[in-house]
């Protein structure tokens, strides 16, 4: 993916960062918000249907925010 300053870094995660991430907060995986598969932010990547996308986004005003999504089909 070009890099753009609107567009946040995604990357898909490893079953491990994944089961961290559920247990951190305390949550399952269908509790995640979802990102459409067919996402132009994810073209680049190989993503499957029910994997974890982390969304970093930078802020002048908060620095580094983390935000997670499930992949669905669409």
């Amino acid at each position: 993916m070009a890099e753009h300053i609107l567009v946040p870094k995604h990357e898909v995660l490893g079953e491990e960062e994944v089961k961290e991430v559920l247990k951190k907060y305390g949550i399952t995986k269908n509790e995640l918000p979802k990102i459409l598969k067919s996402d132009s932010a994810l073209n680049d990547l190989n993503v499957n249907v029910s994997d974890v996308i982390k969304i970093t986004r930078k802020s002048h005003t908060v620095g580094v925010s983390l935000y997670y999504r499930e992949v669905i089909d669409g």
